[in-house]
């Protein structure tokens, strides 16, 4: 463990490259850690929102053989913000064809918010190649958790849904996805990145326990803002791609799989009542709850759980 169960040290990939998959998109990829070592798998949230050089640091590099990609139309990966050929099963497609790729039988999942969300997706589509699952803030992608976003969070946060809603013009406020989304994909760069911004600090102020302006000033950098917001608006406006059965009908392909779920207790963004319901679900699961977090995953609570989640699997082989 790190010292204090904190996140280990900064550390650079070994490899990286970029792959072509279907529809024209181009998928930034990379490895971290010990070359031979026990492959887990990251997945970053949005849908869109890209990873980053800290994801990489909730792994021991001296153990674990780290694979971080940054998906369709996010981060690294080319066209940013591309719709084309873009839905949760080319993402699955996508993560199968990388694991061929590098040669890997199977690995053990770390993901959060959307990144849980396609863990389990891709789970249930390929139970034979995951080892274990690590998740962080669950989100299921039901009508009733985008709704929660865009409309149950004025309860919570009135001051940062009202600037979310007032960026529109009052005659569209009727349907706020369907407005952010003409925006999101205008062709006019000051009408698109705009409304990413609005879209994305809104999230980014709604995910911690406390005030955080670095979190929102990193949820409003063009990169992350752009792809966050479109591909996110594009995945809600089409039930996340989600079978009509949803993840739980689909738990009995997984309910054998070893997993860890880490909840922040007020987390507002992917409120704890899901994670509860996933856990039900899932015998084999361990649900921690997080007394004094909210959404993001480096809260200090939620990096030390989840870090502690990590090695709980590598010393259970």
């Amino acid at each position: 463990m790190p010292r204090g169960g904190d996140l280990f040290p900064e550390i650079g990939p070994f490899e990286t490259g970029y792959m072509p998959v279907s529809g024209g998109h181009v998928m930034y990829w990379e490895q971290v850690g010990h070359p031979r070592g026990q492959p887990v798998l990251f997945l970053h949230g949005g849908p869109g929102a890209g990873a980053g050089a800290v994801h990489r640091r909730f792994f021991d590099p001296a153990y674990w053989r780290v694979v971080v990609f940054d998906q369709r139309g996010a981060g690294r990966s080319r066209p940013l913000g591309s719709l084309v050929a873009n839905t949760t099963d080319d993402l699955v497609d996508d993560i199968e064809q990388l694991r061929r790729h590098l040669g890997l039988e199977k690995f053990l999942l770390f993901g959060g918010s959307w990144g849980s969300t396609l863990a389990l997706a891709y789970a249930q589509a390929h139970p034979n190649r995951v080892s274990g699952l690590v998740l962080r803030g669950v989100f299921l992608g039901r009508r009733s958790e985008v709704d929660w976003f865009l409309h149950g969070l004025a309860a919570i946060f009135p001051d940062a849904h009202a600037q979310f809603v007032q960026y529109l013009p009052e005659s569209e406020r009727n349907d706020i996805l369907a407005a952010y989304l003409r925006r999101l994909n205008h062709p006019d760069p000051a009408i698109h990145m705009s409304a990413a911004r609005a879209w994305s600090v809104y999230e980014g102020s709604c995910s911690t326990l406390l005030p955080s302006p670095d979190t929102v000033a990193s949820f409003a950098q063009d990169r992350t803002a752009l792809g966050l917001a479109r591909i996110e608006a594009h995945y809600f406006a089409h039930d996340l791609f989600l079978p009509p059965e949803g993840l739980l009908g689909r738990m009995h392909r997984i309910g054998h799989l070893p997993a860890e779920i880490v909840q922040g207790r007020y987390d507002m963004v992917c409120p704890p009542r899901t994670a509860f319901e996933l856990a039900a679900a899932w015998p084999s699961a361990r649900l921690t709850v997080i007394p004094d977090a909210g959404h993001s995953a480096l809260e200090p609570g939620i990096r030390r759980s989840l870090v502690a989640a990590v090695e709980r699997f590598r010393h259970a082989r």
